[in-house]
């Protein structure tokens, strides 16, 4: 419950500090709401790792990912207007959404080569943050100097910025946004010792635990602050916080390689964990693809990209209780 609030009232705060500091939505949604809403998950892979649970820190970053990606499907199920994605143009979250392909990539690449560690890190998770700042900053400025605009029509959210956050205090909207972020903080480390426990007890194992039930509980605050601001308005908002999120969530990894003290990480989980880096690609593709095409008007205004993300998701939870 406690996630589920301060969701909502990150996307809120998120909303006007994007207008505040200039950032625009899909900016913000990447740096601030995409971040912030992925320390719960920071905490609990890092916790994780720190304990020895490989798999329940690797899969938890992972599944997370792909669960978040679903969020989107559920989010243009309640815009009705149009398909999400259709109306949520923006240059700077195809960027993000191409860099989060290659940033699924690496951990694959890693997992293949043989290990190599400094100081018991791998080479490639130290890689994933410099590429994930290379991709904010190219996708910040796609944003302000975007070398295409994509066809304007009925159904496109323009972003404009709301005059009225200019009335509230920059000091007490930081200092609210750093409270709900420790807040979300001490929940992952509540939910990495519970999965744990989860894991030992049911013997389902902590790829399945950290993939399908630890990675679903951190992702709460991405369902509530892509809903939220949908309800808004705020469209770009809502799709960058995703997409975002998700590169962030890649970022797990690396602190997760450093809390874990037997090696690379990245070396010492099972297929279970990796093939949700796979199954991340996929629905991050077909997400660009609902990007690119922009069909405004699928079955009950939702998009092809919509449809095929949930059942995908749905054939990989299936899938992963198979295995």
């Amino acid at each position: 419950m406690m996630i589920l609030f301060v969701g909502v009232r990150l996307a809120k705060i998120t909303d006007i500090l994007a207008d505040r500091t200039g950032l625009g939505e899909a900016v913000a949604g990447t740096v601030l709401l995409g971040a912030s809403t992925s320390i719960s998950g920071t905490v609990t892979s890092t916790a994780a790792a720190a304990s020895g649970n490989a798999d329940l820190a690797v899969s938890n970053a992972l599944g997370g990912i792909a669960a978040q990606t679903f969020f989107l499907a559920l989010a243009d199920i309640v815009h009705r207007r149009a398909n999400l994605e259709h109306a949520a143009a923006s240059p700077a979250n195809l960027t993000q959404s191409t860099v989060l392909i290659v940033l699924l990539a690496v951990p694959l690449l890693a997992a293949e080569l043989p290990e190599v560690t400094v100081l018991s890190v791998s080479p490639f998770s130290i890689l994933l943050p410099v590429i994930y700042l290379f991709g904010v900053r190219l996708s910040s400025r796609d944003r302000d100097a975007p070398m295409w605009h994509p066809e304007k029509t009925s159904a496109t959210r323009t972003e404009l910025p709301d005059e009225a956050s200019q009335d509230h205090s920059m000091f007490r909207l930081v200092v609210a946004f750093l409270v709900l972020v420790s807040a979300i903080a001490f929940a992952g480390y509540v939910i990495a010792h519970s999965g744990a426990v989860i894991a030992e007890e049911t013997g389902l194992g902590q790829s399945v635990v950290g993939a399908l039930f630890t990675s679903t509980a951190t992702s709460l605050p991405e369902l509530v602050t892509t809903i939220a601001p949908v309800r808004r308005g705020a469209l770009q908002l809502a799709v960058g916080g995703i997409i975002g999120g998700n590169m962030f969530d890649v970022l797990f990894l690396t602190v997760s390689d450093i809390a874990y003290r037997d090696g690379s990480i990245l070396h010492a989980v099972d297929t279970k964990s990796t093939i949700w880096a796979l199954i991340g690609i996929v629905m991050t593709g077909v997400l660009l693809l609902g990007l690119i095409r922009r069909e405004r008007h699928g079955f009950a205004n939702i998009g092809f990209e919509s449809a095929l993300l949930m059942v995908i998701y749905a054939g990989a939870v299936a899938a992963m209780f198979w295995l």
